[in-house]
């Protein structure tokens, strides 16, 4: 069993090394070859560079801006079995690698796996309200997937999926710029298969954009548009800030 990383990335030349090191150390932890690419989503710093600075990675150049776009830029570029979804300002966590590879190999009609994000640089106060916020969004997950059977949750940056059934779906809709582009795969490939999200996959990231924004606004944002593409089949809003700095100069 083959894993792709797809590691979508526009200006993040800060970010993305640590990334990689991350994705590197957990294929030697488990002994298993993994492809990655990058995918320099419109950059005008040096996150081309940096990709390339690692042995193994390909970068693939998307011009379109947008992160379906770069999704999608991925999923045509990669060839293993499964694609994970990382984003260049995430870390994997210790034996990230190992579970999916075993939750998978477990469940044969397993189509997407996915957790939660993990944000190492907020004060533990804020932790807290995350904490709170995923244990509603989860109570949610299992009430529309169980009981209303209308759809399912995946985490944006931190999920990993059948390369086929993606294929199978048609891809990312690229009609959707940000909010519920995660909620948009969950949806259509609970319609062909099972979909699981789980605690048990942390995945590490940068707290910027919900420092950003703000914790609260961040919460009734992704969960507005959450149950809007769940229900409605599109995003309540396609607005988002773009958090990426601009290189100077």
């Amino acid at each position: 069993m083959r894993v792709s990383f797809v590691v979508p990335a526009f200006n993040e030349e800060a970010y993305l090394g640590a990334c990689l090191q991350s994705i590197l150390r957990e294929a030697e932890a488990c002994g298993e070859p993994v492809e990655i690419i990058v995918v320099n989503n419109a950059s005008t710093d040096r996150t081309r560079e940096v990709a390339l600075r690692f042995d193994g990675v390909t970068a693939v150049d998307e011009p379109r801006k947008g992160l379906t776009y770069a999704r999608q830029a991925g999923l045509n570029a990669c060839t293993g079995h499964l694609v994970a979804n990382v984003d260049a300002d995430s870390r994997l966590t210790p034996g990230w690698l190992q579970k999916v590879l075993t939750t998978f190999e477990a469940n044969p009609k397993l189509l997407a796996l996915s957790g939660p994000l993990v944000y190492y640089d907020l004060r533990p106060l804020q932790r807290q309200l995350v904490r709170i916020f995923y244990g509603l969004a989860w109570t949610t997950y299992v009430l529309n997937r169980y009981v209303l059977r209308v759809g399912s949750m995946v985490q944006g940056g931190n999920f990993v999926v059948t390369r086929a059934a993606l294929q199978q779906i048609g891809g990312f809709n690229l009609g959707i710029a940000f909010y519920g582009e995660d909620t948009d795969i969950a949806r259509r490939l609970n319609s062909v298969g099972e979909v699981l999200f789980t605690f048990a996959l942390p995945m590490l990231s940068s707290a910027r954009r919900l420092r950003k924004e703000g914790i609260l606004t961040m919460a009734w944002r992704y969960s507005v548009n959450y149950l809007w593409t769940t229900f409605h089949e599109k995003p309540f809003t396609q607005d988002y800030i773009d958090i990426r700095e601009q290189p100077e100069g």
